[in-house]
């Protein structure tokens, strides 16, 4: 397929690489356009213009937030104007809820199509092809665009017509990894002020109870105090709990625990943690006990004031 590829941060680099890999035909941009020399060389065609990557079969976006994809998209030279009728825009963003029906009314008012389809999986995922994609839109548009998700994620879970239903889907699972961290980061600082092996409890936890990547991952993050080079900025954990909350309160439905993790996000931004994954928000609760116990093997620090 002709496929353009916009926004080529450390997710949309490796999605666009597996699209090069399964021979379709690939046009990149991005903002910082050395970012898609590597893509070039394996055979991405440069774009000069957002403009240009849109006028193929498929312009997928992989953007940091709302503001980025709206930029995108609107404007004489941006994608929703360049975009050929009957031709698919994949949002793979993880964006509000707002913004995905905004898109979608736009491209039915421009004759194209529009599918929701956000990821779930870190960089290492998305460079082994093992993302899990929940696209969500009109179902011809979503079996169009199959080959592109087979030859980018491990799993395609389709999750209805409406395009907005994939991003609250994508916003109620962050929330949940992001409570995940939360809670892993406060045992682990229990057993870890007692004097307990850190690692030794995250393995004991998962390989009983919590088999499960998450648990694994963040565990070892945790336990090792070890949240750079960040594969998943906490500024980007943060907006997406913000996203989660606003779409919470538009449907009237109380979440205390996302209250508490925005809390903890803005905590650690106000301490520096910006550059940090968003697995650090799992080590304020060693540092509010007073930091590492004597002889724990640390990372990066997160500032205890």
């Amino acid at each position: 397929m002709k496929v353009g590829f916009v926004g080529l941060g450390q997710m949309g680099s490796a999605m666009a690489a597996n699209l090069l890999k399964a021979g379709h035909e690939v046009t990149v941009y991005n903002r910082n356009g050395a970012k898609a020399d590597p893509l070039v060389k394996q055979g991405a065609r440069k774009a000069a213009s957002i403009a240009e990557a849109s006028r193929g079969e498929v312009v997928i976006t992989m953007l940091a937030d709302d503001n980025a994809v709206s930029d995108t998209v609107w404007g004489n030279d941006r994608l929703l104007a360049t975009l050929p009728k009957g031709a698919i825009h994949v949002s793979m963003s993880t964006i509000s809820v707002a913004l995905s029906k905004r898109l979608a009314d736009a491209h039915l008012k421009a004759g194209q199509r529009y599918v929701a389809a956000p990821v779930f999986g870190r960089p290492e995922a998305a460079a082994a092809a093992k993302l899990f994609i929940v696209p969500a839109g009109a179902p011809e548009a979503i079996a169009a665009c199959q080959p592109l998700f087979d030859a980018m994620g491990q799993k395609t879970l389709p999750m209805g017509a409406v395009p907005s239903a994939a991003n609250l889907i994508k916003l109620s699972g962050n929330f949940l990894l992001a409570a995940v961290i939360e809670s892993l980061g406060e045992a682990i600082a229990l057993v870890g002020k007692a004097g307990i092996d850190r690692k030794a409890y995250v393995e004991l936890l998962t390989t009983t109870m919590f088999p499960a990547p998450a648990y694994k991952i963040y565990g070892n993050l945790i336990a090792e105090n070890r949240f750079e080079p960040a594969a998943f900025a906490a500024p980007l954990g943060h907006k997406d709990i913000r996203l989660a909350m606003a779409a919470a309160e538009n449907l009237r439905v109380p979440m205390p625990i996302a209250s508490l993790l925005n809390d903890r996000f803005l905590r650690l931004l106000a301490n520096g943690g910006d550059k940090l994954d968003w697995a650090a928000v799992g080590g304020l609760a060693t540092a509010d006990a007073g930091g590492l116990a004597a002889g724990e093997a640390s990372g990066p620090a997160i500032n205890n004031s």
